[in-house]
């Protein structure tokens, strides 16, 4: 047997890509801390937490608008499955979390979804869950962003707009309603 037959099988590792983004970043520098260069290895039963007391927080943000410790990132097991997943939990008695609309009080906890945004104050972060097997330890990938993750959204308008792209608005300046047309009759 050669050596190559007698390694180890390699095991993927479970990522956590989070990608930043705060309007200020360029002038407040609150992410000057984090490492957007490699993964980090994180061991499975630490628990990663975010905020501004670095000697908490393995993940530091450097604003006073940020609670001593914001969240933490809990990497588990699903019971009687194979499944690695990450639980969220709101460390802040000021400021609420919100994860894809989801909003946790202090000490609240949900299960981080494969991929969602997490909202705190003008803090947007994307969270991706990249599946691994690993059981030891897990990786986090962090990222920065130019732009807004979530942009801000205006309400749809109620009314269908029609497929030759006529908003129902111009029918009603003109005083006339819509009317559906075939189209084959165009």
């Amino acid at each position: 047997m050669t050596s190559f037959e007698e390694a180890e099988t390699e095991e993927t590792v479970t990522c956590l890509h989070l990608t930043f983004y705060h309007p200020c970043q360029h002038e407040k520098m609150m992410f000057r801390c984090l490492n957007f260069c490699k993964r980090e290895q994180v061991r499975a039963d630490e628990t990663a937490k975010f905020g501004r007391d670095s000697s908490v927080c393995h993940y530091s943000l450097m604003d006073t608008r940020v609670s001593r410790i914001q969240f933490s990132l809990q990497f588990f097991r699903k019971l009687h499955t194979s499944e690695y997943c990450f639980e969220i939990k709101n460390l802040s008695k000021k400021t609420k979390l919100t994860v894809n609309q989801t909003e946790l009080g202090y000490l609240n906890k949900i299960d981080l979804p494969w991929k969602c945004i997490i909202c705190f104050g003008d803090y947007q972060i994307l969270a991706e869950i990249q599946e691994g097997e690993s059981t030891d330890y897990f990786e986090t990938h962090l990222h920065l962003a130019e732009a807004p993750i979530l942009q801000e959204r205006c309400l749809p308008s109620l009314q269908p707009i029609p497929e030759n792209s006529i908003s129902p608005s111009f029918f009603l300046s003109q005083g006339k309603s819509p009317t559906e047309i075939d189209e084959n009759e165009l």
